[in-house]
């Protein structure tokens, strides 16, 4: 049996820690998270206040002038405030945790002693302000920016040109197979993540146990519990982001009144909330912020004297409410059913997702959950006129649920989230999981890697057969158009043939974006320097391109175009395999510029095997499964999961578990005592 209040590893590191009641074993997560990931969680303290560039350098200052104008530590702490006290104790305790092993934790880490970084103190908000500075970007709403930029420069109806399943937005793929599907009779349920792949990883393996439960699953390093994906023996939980659409963005008219700053609103002019902020910046001059908040949100781009970009505020649930749904994670470690799941999972805020849990006693649950507001389907499109009391929000929407029927499948496609959404991803990768799941209804934990690892290409198809019909190409072009037609569609890291595609699509992307309409999007308006990525024009082509190909474009000769194409990667000859080129790139706080290519990778950004890159860019991957799971009811012993690096963020399981997860293979959970390691103080 386990010694209360001592933490055990498993060997791959991974942290299982046992203590006499909750308020304890928050104390052991938050040290040993300290331990395993203080420059991790520092820096994401520093970005949650808008310090970063203090030891970051000038590339940080853009995120921090974000982070202050959007008032993320200030949100933090209201949320915090009006936390009940069971659950602002059990947050203190967490935080309480991490003080207590920052410093041993930061001298383990060689990054604080290569930027003179010394370990801060949280504060009970801390907590709050990481779960923010994460997700406050995870709904996509620049994506906005982007229509009402396509909007005033092509008219309106083109808005919708580009509308697919952007390529800053997280998703995921989550199953659920219920007992009739299985070879046990009990559930199971698996998926994977995507975000972008970090290092150290944002999800971190770890088991938490105490005489009231005993739960293991993905924690997010610097939050207390298993908020996301989790075991609790007789219930487990999987999520997907549900692509919903609860932020929006106004426009506003701002002016001085002296020193007063003064919104424009439904009621007129009305004062608004001001300040300033000084960022201090690393081997640079400080960057004073004006922070400015009217009665929708704080100014996120433009000012009173700014007369380059829209002036425009941005409105979200936890801003307006006060409330980040803290209270649900303590609930969900005591969870025992699906009705328990269900019932805690009603005061979810963001991000909104779309859920999947079952129990041994036969329940299943497949809802959506978070806050979503009622308003003019004007907000869900485009910038909104903050003048305007239409656009005002009007309640919340009610959260959907659905029936299990056998198989559950959610990959962020247009399903049981369809009236919250505005845009959803294509249905590729959920078409592809329901078929490969209905060929047995015997299914093991252990054939669940057939389908993480599914690299099928069903989005090749537009772009195939358009080559398939074209004359006039020359004997090269010819063989490349009948060794394509003969590929399988997988994208497979040894094939010759899927690197080939890839050349074609990149190709077709280019061109398309010297089109003389499309062309005219190249320079977008001057919105801060965080929001590029929503804002450039040659990816968003890129992931648009089945859509763009068929769309009415004047002047788009698409057969010339695609035909161009395939005799210009017909001539380069490229030989290489997929794999050669397509390589894992994680991003790093603090880039190593000596660091080798990453390991070589199967997959596309439509697969199942979300691998994604940037057609037209590169064929690096920034952005795939963060995580891999296997959750079975029948024995939680057999129940697998992987990170794509390791549990620490240094030392010798800083990335042991990137070859299994590279070659698509899980770790088996340990859940006997017996077979862990006992882990004392130095």
């Amino acid at each position: 049996m386990p010694v209360s209040g001592q933490r055990y590893r498993d060997q791959w590191g991974i942290p299982h820690l046992h203590a006499d009641g909750p308020g304890s074993l928050a104390y052991a997560q938050g040290r040993v998270t300290a331990l395993d990931r203080a420059w991790q969680i520092e820096v994401e303290r520093h970005r949650s206040q808008g310090t970063s560039a203090a030891f970051l350098g000038a590339d940080a200052v853009a995120w921090d002038r974000f982070a202050r104008q959007v008032r993320l530590d200030d949100t933090a702490r209201r949320c915090h405030a009006a936390l009940d006290p069971a659950t602002a104790s059990w947050v203190g305790r967490y935080v309480d945790g991490v003080n207590a092993g920052l410093a041993e934790g930061a001298a383990r880490a060689p990054e604080f002693a290569a930027t003179g970084l010394a370990p801060g103190r949280w504060q009970p908000w801390t907590p709050l302000a990481l779960w923010l500075t994460h997700h406050v970007l995870f709904a996509g709403f620049p994506t906005k920016l982007w229509r009402e930029h396509v909007a005033r420069t092509l008219g309106a109806p083109a808005a919708g040109l580009f509308a697919v399943d952007g390529h800053v937005t997280s998703g995921s793929n989550g199953w659920l197979l219920a007992g009739a599907r299985t070879a046990s009779g009990a559930p199971l349920i698996a998926g994977d993540p995507h975000r972008f792949i970090e290092a150290p990883g944002i999800y971190q393996q770890i088991r938490l146990a105490c005489p009231e439960y005993d739960v293991l699953g993905f924690a997010v390093p610097g939050i207390p519990g298993i908020a996301h994906f989790g075991h609790a023996g007789d219930v487990a939980w999987a999520i997907t982001n549900a692509m919903s659409d609860y932020q929006d963005v106004y426009a506003e008219r701002l002016r001085r009144r002296g020193t007063l700053v003064e919104a424009y609103g439904p009621d007129g002019w009305q004062a608004a909330y001001r300040h300033v902020e000084t960022i201090e910046v690393a081997g640079a001059d400080p960057v004073e912020v004006e922070v400015i908040e009217t009665e929708r949100g704080p100014v996120i781009s433009g000012g009173p004297d700014d007369d380059r970009a829209v002036t425009v505020s941005l409105r979200h649930p936890p801003r307006v409410t006060g409330d980040l749904g803290f209270s649900v994670l303590p609930a969900l470690l005591r969870a025992r059913t699906v009705g328990d799941v269900d019932a805690a999972l009603d005061g979810w805020v963001e991000p909104v997702n779309v859920v999947l849990a079952a129990d041994t006693a036969g329940g299943l649950l497949h809802r959506v959950a978070g806050r979503v507001p009622q308003r003019h389907p004007d907000n869900g499109l485009r910038i909104v006129p903050a003048w305007e009391p239409a656009h005002a929000w009007r309640g919340w929407h009610a959260m959907p649920k659905s029936p299990v029927d056998g198989v559950a499948v959610m990959a962020n496609e247009r399903g049981i989230a369809a009236e919250l959404g505005v845009e959803f991803a294509p249905p590729h990768r959920s078409d592809r999981i329901r078929h490969l799941l209905t060929e047995a209804t015997d299914w093991r934990p252990g054939q669940m890697a057939t389908v993480h690892t599914d690299t099928y290409l069903a989005a090749a198809g537009a772009l195939l057969d358009l080559l398939a019909g074209l004359d006039g190409l020359s004997a090269g072009a010819v063989a490349l158009r009948e060794r394509l037609l003969a590929w399988d569609r997988r994208m497979a890291a040894d094939s010759v043939e899927a690197a080939a595609f890839a050349d074609l699509r990149a190709a077709v992307v280019r061109r398309l974006t010297a089109h003389p309409t499309l062309a005219a999007l190249a320079e977008p308006p001057a919105y801060p320097e965080v929001f590029r990525p929503w804002l450039t024009l040659l990816p968003r082509i890129g992931y648009a391109l089945t859509p763009l190909l068929h769309a009415d474009l004047p002047d788009l000769d698409r057969d010339a175009l695609v035909r161009e194409a395939a005799e210009e990667v017909a001539a380069a000859g490229d030989t290489r395999r997929w794999g050669d080129r397509h390589r894992l790139a994680p991003w790093r706080a603090l880039p190593e510029p000596t660091e080798p290519p990453g390991p070589e990778l199967a997959g596309d950004h439509d697969c199942v095997l979300a691998t994604s890159s940037v057609p037209g860019i590169t064929d690096l991957c920034l952005r795939g499964p963060a995580a891999r799971y296997v959750w079975d009811l029948a024995r939680r012993e057999d129940s697998r999961w992987v990170v794509p690096l390791g549990a620490a963020g240094a030392g010798p399981h800083r990335d042991d578990q990137l070859p299994l997860w590279v070659r698509g293979e899980l770790i088996e959970v340990t859940c006997d005592w017996d077979r862990l390691t006992e882990e004392h103080d130095d």
